[in-house]
């Protein structure tokens, strides 16, 4: 299943002669600007596609609770829609849904092929140009509708965004089960909205820090089976686990280098100092990059692999340090008041997000990679662990509200204005988005 990609679902243009994409006028596009500071959701109508077995109306649902999961998007209920779609392949009649404000519309079949696969075909329309903007058709097994929907999700959100979908994702994360003092914690993967949830561990032993491969459905984490902690590295679709390692003391956060041939870590020694080492995971050598007497831990590289982002006491609490890959000019970005913890760079290269504690609260937020311009998006309790979608518009992490008894998952724009909890059947934390499916 390692090569279960969109390829195999042959996307292609519609048949009639539609094309792939149709471009229109600049005048004539509907569109979102993403980068302005506050965006009013596009009022979109997504009609149920049309099928045999309901299977085409469970697609366009997903497909409306991705965009509007989005805050992007304004599905329009449809119990406002005055056409009723019979025929996909048609033009719809703009000027109903102008009435109800559909700036954009969805229609779409779904069919069965001979050979059992299934047919997913959409149009996206621009009601007040009255022009076609997509027209694509996917080819899945029955079982990977839910993808066909996040792709077809995704389609559209690029579209009218200019923008890379996210809704082709996965989210890895330890899931909490069982009383708070015996705690049972495994590592788990799932769709980003929450659905097909799927276990990657046991729980016989404490699992920590899931971190994916940004090159393959590969992930690697921290385990404490042999009672101390070690990084494993675990192939998410066939289950073979390799140990990466061990390591003298403790071993703290291990993520992967943007082509995925290198772990980075902090590693704790016998002096009480945590420094930051990567490791070639091909010869499995070892490369120390700090080397001071405080606690540096929580590495993340830059997209382009040259710089390495993370936190340091050694200003006398924790704040947050770049360096470049090979650990020269290590140099302090943060200086706001409270702590840091937890920085992660964006896979846009242009902002760096992070955990604040300060005046009693765990706060996640952004800066520019300079250190400046630093926003808070969210507060609470407790929170903290935030992770990037793959295209750098979206964070979630990890929240455990007072007197709730465990963490939750959420998501949250950079806006600061869209947070969505991630619905999971237990407490869940420790959240790492994947890349884009392939």
């Amino acid at each position: 299943m390692k090569h279960l990609l969109k390829s195999i679902m042959l996307m292609g243009a519609l048949a009639a002669g539609m094309s792939a994409v149709a471009t229109l006028p600049a005048r004539a596009l509907v569109e979102i600007n993403v980068n302005k500071g506050t965006v009013e959701p596009l009022p979109i109508a997504i009609t149920d596609f049309l099928s045999g077995d309901g299977i085409g109306a469970e697609i366009s649902s997903i497909v409306a609770a991705d965009l509007k999961r989005s805050g992007l998007f304004a599905p329009i209920d449809k119990g406002a829609f005055i056409e009723k779609i019979s025929n996909p392949d048609a033009s719809p009649r703009f000027e109903d849904w102008k009435v109800i404000n559909a700036q954009a519309l969805v229609t779409g079949r779904v069919t069965q092929e001979a050979d059992g696969r299934l047919r997913a075909q959409f149009r996206l329309w621009d009601t007040f140009a009255g022009q076609q903007l997509v027209g694509e058709q996917f080819f899945s097994s029955k079982a990977n509708s839910r993808r066909v929907a996040h792709i077809i999700a995704d389609a559209i959100y690029e579209r009218l965004t200019g923008e890379k979908g996210y809704f082709d994702t996965r989210i890895a994360f330890v899931d909490e089960s069982g009383a708070k003092t015996q705690r049972k914690r495994r590592l788990a993967i799932m769709d980003q909205d929450g659905a097909n949830v799927r276990y990657l561990s046991d729980g016989r032993s404490i699992a920590m820090t899931p971190r994916f491969s940004p090159s393959r459905q590969e992930i690697t984490y921290m385990s404490y089976e042999s009672g101390q902690p070690q990084v494993y590295l675990l192939q998410i679709e066939t289950g073979q686990r390799e140990l990466v390692g061990n390591f003298p003391g403790m071993t703290f956060a291990p993520r992967f280098s943007p082509d995925g041939q290198r772990v980075i870590m902090s590693l704790l020694r016998d002096d009480g100092n945590s420094n930051i080492f990567s490791m070639d995971l091909r010869s499995r050598t070892t490369t120390r990059l700090t080397n001071s007497s405080a606690i540096d831990t929580s590495p993340s590289y830059s997209p382009d692999g040259s710089k390495i982002v993370f936190t340091s006491d050694r200003g006398g609490r924790p704040q947050i340090y770049v360096m470049g890959a090979d650990g020269s000019g290590q140099t302090r970005i943060s200086f706001g008041e409270g702590t840091y913890s937890t920085p992660v760079w964006s896979p846009r290269g242009d902002l760096i997000a992070f955990t604040k504690q300060s005046g009693g609260q765990f706060q996640i937020g952004v800066m520019k990679t300079d250190g400046s311009g630093e926003r808070i998006l969210t507060s609470g309790f407790q929170q903290e662990g935030p992770t990037w979608a793959p295209n750098g518009r979206v964070l979630m992490f990890f929240r455990e509200a007072a007197g709730s008894g465990g963490p939750r998952l959420y998501s949250i724009d950079l806006t600061g204005r869209n947070e969505q909890a991630i619905p999971t059947a237990n407490f869940a934390s420790d959240p790492a988005w994947s890349p884009l499916l392939e």
